[in-house]
């Protein structure tokens, strides 16, 4: 749980700072981890990658819900949501840039053979793979059907 080692610190120091929203947001990634170790396969640690799976989902979920408030015109809504979002994602790796999230799905995609949709499956898997916690996955599934001509 190397990515989450310092999440009791950051927890303290935005108590210490009174920062409501970055507390709410820490303390609600260490509820989904308790969660995740009490109801997980035995195991009371994390690994580093279901670590990164679980902070992608609740930086989605929080997206989705910016998202569902915006188009309410509810910004007194969609704004916390946002902000939890941007704290949750500091415990993620750096992000890959849509050039080069192209450049690897260009990459698997030759060395694959795909030629259509119907290999879509193959490349999204590879490409899922190698680059597991640095892209957003409907980003990498986005490009793959440019690139395969959907």
């Amino acid at each position: 749980m190397g990515i989450l080692s310092n999440l009791t610190e950051e927890i303290k120091s935005a108590m210490r700072a009174k920062d409501s929203l970055k507390l709410e947001a820490l303390r609600a990634i260490k509820s989904a981890v308790l969660l995740a170790q009490t109801s997980g396969s035995g195991s009371s640690e994390l690994t580093d990658d279901e670590a990164i799976k679980l902070l992608q989902k609740l930086v989605k979920q929080r997206k989705d819900s910016a998202a569902i408030f915006n188009a309410q015109h509810r910004q007194d809504l969609a704004e916390p949501e946002e902000a939890q979002a941007e704290v949750i994602m500091t415990f993620l790796p750096e992000q890959l840039s849509e050039e080069a999230v192209e450049k690897v799905i260009d990459e698997v995609i030759s060395k694959t053979g795909a030629v259509g949709m119907k290999d879509m499956g193959k490349v999204m898997g590879m490409a899922s793979g190698q680059m597991a916690g640095k892209a957003d996955g409907k980003l990498i599934a986005t490009l793959v059907k440019q690139k395969l001509g959907a």
